[in-house]
C-alpha cells in the first residue's frame, strides 16, 4: 500500500490529520474563510452518522423538527449567562437588501435596508426555539416534549480545523421539556449514554464521560455532561454533551403549565447534541499511515469488488462479480463494484485503501476458475485466499471481528493513556513529555483550574462516576478535593 504524500503520524499529527481529509476526498476549504465543503464521500459518512443516531433518537420518543436559522438579538439578551457564553461568536444580519454599485460592476449594502432589529446567525438554538415552546405548552398535558433538529451552525472561530472546528458546521441538537427536576435529569444522563453507546457501537470509540467542570459547562446550564474521547496523539476530544437546564429558560421565555391542580409551573430543559466533529473523531482515531480507516458500521461502503481483467475476459470476470454481489454476498450491505476500465487494479486497491473500506475482493480469471477469490482487510492489511462457497460468511464474520477490533484497540489506546499521579510535579512533567488523560484530586476553585490551564494547558475533561467520592487532595493546591477529575489537552 503506498502512503505517498502522507506525513507520517509520528512526524507531525495535525499535517498528517489534514493530509487524510485531502486523500480520502472528506472535505476542503471553502472560498468562505474557516468553512469547509463536505465532498461526496464524507457527507456520506455523516449521512450514515444521522441515519442511525436518528434511529436511536426516534425509538426515544423525540420528534424531529426544524426551526430557522435566524434569532433576534432581542431573544438571546432574556438569558445573561447564554448570551455572554455565545457573544464573541456571533455572526450578525444588519440588511437586508443589495443595490448596484455607482460603478455598475457590482453590489453593496443599500444602507435602507438596515434591520430594525439585528438577526443572528444560529450559534445554538436554544432561544429561538424556547420562544415557540411557550405557545405550544399550555398543560401538563403537553409534556414531556421532545423534539430533534438536524441543522447548521454558526459560530465564528478565529482558528478552524476541518471537521473539528470550523465557522459553520453540522449538527444534531435535542431540546426536551419536563413537568419535573428529576425527569429532566433522568433525560440529561439517558442522552450521555445514548451517545457513549453510540460511540462504542458504531464508531468503534471507547470513551470517559461524566460531569463538566462549572467553567467548562454550557452557557445557562445547571450542569453539563461530556463524552471525551482519546485520539492517537493523546489529546482529548469532545462530541457529545447533554446539559441539565433547570429552569433558567424556561422562566426568562415565560414557559408555563397548569400541573393537574391548576396551579402554574415553569417546567424542567434539557438540550444535548453532537456534530460533524464525529467525523474528526473517526479519522483520530482509527486512521494510521496510509490513510483512512473506518468501522463497518459506520463506512460508506463496507466491501468493494475489484475485478481484474483485460480486454479479452472483461464481460466474463465483469458479469461473474455482479453475480457474486447478487447472490455470493447476498444481504451484506453497501457493496461496491469498480468496473472503471481506465485505470489500473493497482490504481484500485490504493483508491480504496486510501478511503477506508473495509473489505476489498479481488477477483481475476483465474480466481473464478478456482472458485475463490483474495479479501483484504483495511484494518491489518492481512489478505486471505477465500472459497466461493464460504464467501458470505467469511464477509460477515470478517466485518464484526474488524468492528470489534477497532474497538478493543481505542480501548487499550484510552488505558495505556490513563495515569494516576499525586503531586503537581508529576502533572507538569507529564504534559511536558506526554499526552494523554491524567486522573486527578481537584478542590474544584476556578482559580487552581486556571492556574493549571495556563501553565501546562491541561483542562478538567470531565469527572466520571468512578472519580465521584475518591477522597484526597487538590494536585495544585493540595487542600482537600472530594473527587478525582480527568484531565487532558484537548482539541
Amino acid at each position: 500500500m503506498s502512503n505517498k504524500g502522507i506525513t507520517p503520524r509520528s512526524e507531525n499529527y495535525s499535517q498528517w490529520y489534514l493530509d487524510i481529509i485531502e486523500r480520502a476526498d472528506l472535505a476542503e476549504n471553502s472560498a468562505v474563510r474557516g468553512c469547509m465543503v463536505i465532498k461526496p464521500y464524507g457527507y456520506a459518512i455523516w449521512e450514515n452518522i444521522q441515519k442511525n443516531m436518528g434511529e436511536m433518537i426516534k425509538r426515544s420518543g423525540v420528534k424531529n423538527a426544524y426551526f430557522p436559522l435566524f434569532i433576534p438579538k432581542s431573544f438571546l439578551s432574556r438569558e445573561a449567562s447564554h448570551v455572554k457564553g455565545f457573544a464573541k461568536e456571533c455572526a450578525i444580519v444588519t440588511h437586508y437588501r443589495l443595490k448596484e454599485n455607482s460603478t455598475g460592476d457590482g453590489v453593496e449594502v443599500d444602507e435602507k435596508s438596515k434591520l430594525e432589529e439585528e438577526l443572528i446567525v444560529r450559534p445554538t438554538s436554544e432561544t429561538i426555539m424556547y420562544d415557540t415552546f411557550s405557545k405550544w405548552i399550555t398543560s401538563w398535558r403537553d409534556l414531556p416534549l421532545k423534539i430533534n433538529q438536524w441543522a447548521n451552525i454558526v459560530r465564528w472561530e478565529k482558528r478552524t480545523r476541518p471537521f473539528l472546528r470550523t465557522a459553520e458546521f453540522l449538527w444534531q441538537e435535542g431540546h426536551t421539556v419536563h413537568s419535573t427536576h428529576e425527569e429532566a435529569e433522568k433525560e440529561v444522563l439517558d442522552r450521555l449514554n445514548m451517545y457513549v453507546t453510540f460511540a462504542r457501537e458504531y464508531l468503534a470509540m471507547h470513551t470517559y464521560y461524566g460531569k463538566k467542570s462549572e467553567s467548562e459547562k454550557f452557557a445557562g446550564a445547571l450542569n453539563t455532561y461530556g463524552v471525551e474521547a482519546m485520539m492517537q496523539d493523546g489529546k482529548a476530544l469532545q462530541f457529545g454533551t447533554s446539559h441539565d437546564l433547570g429552569q433558567n429558560f424556561s422562566k426568562v421565555f415565560n414557559i408555563q403549565f397548569a400541573d393537574k391542580e391548576g396551579n402554574m409551573q415553569n417546567p424542567w430543559q434539557t438540550s444535548w447534541g453532537t456534530s460533524t466533529r464525529m467525523l474528526g473523531a473517526l479519522i483520530m482515531s482509527h486512521s494510521d499511515d496510509n490513510v483512512l480507516v473506518l468501522p463497518p458500521k459506520i463506512a460508506p461502503i463496507k466491501v468493494v469488488v475489484i475485478p481484474i481483467f483485460n480486454d479479452q475476459n472483461k464481460e466474463k470476470v465483469l458479469a461473474f462479480c455482479e453475480e457474486m454481489r447478487i447472490k455470493l454476498l447476498e444481504g451484506i450491505e453497501d457493496v461496491e463494484i469498480d468496473t472503471r476500465d481506465f485505470v489500473s487494479a493497482g490504481f484500485k486497491f490504493n483508491e480504496w485503501e486510501k478511503k477506508g473500506v473495509p473489505i476489498r475482493i479481488e477477483v481475476g480469471e483465474r480466481d473464478i476458475n478456482a472458485s475463490s477469490c483474495v479479501v483484504v482487510r483495511r484494518d491489518s492489511n492481512e489478505k486471505l485466499t477465500v472459497g466461493l462457497t464460504e464467501l458470505r460468511e467469511r464477509v460477515g464474520v470478517l466485518l464484526e471481528d474488524i468492528q470489534e477490533s477497532l474497538l478493543k484497540k481505542s480501548e487499550q489506546n484510552l488505558i495505556s493513556k490513563t495515569h494516576r499521579i499525586e503531586s503537581y510535579d508529576e502533572f507538569k512533567k507529564h504534559f511536558e513529555e506526554n499526552e494523554g488523560f491524567l486522573v486527578a484530586g481537584w478542590c474544584e476553585s476556578k482559580e487552581c483550574e486556571d492556574s493549571i490551564k495556563y501553565e501546562t494547558k491541561a483542562t478538567t475533561r470531565c469527572l466520571t462516576v468512578e472519580g465521584e467520592g475518591k477522597n484526597g487532595h487538590c494536585v495544585y493546591c493540595g487542600k482537600d478535593a472530594r473527587d478525582e477529575w480527568i484531565w487532558a489537552k484537548s482539541y
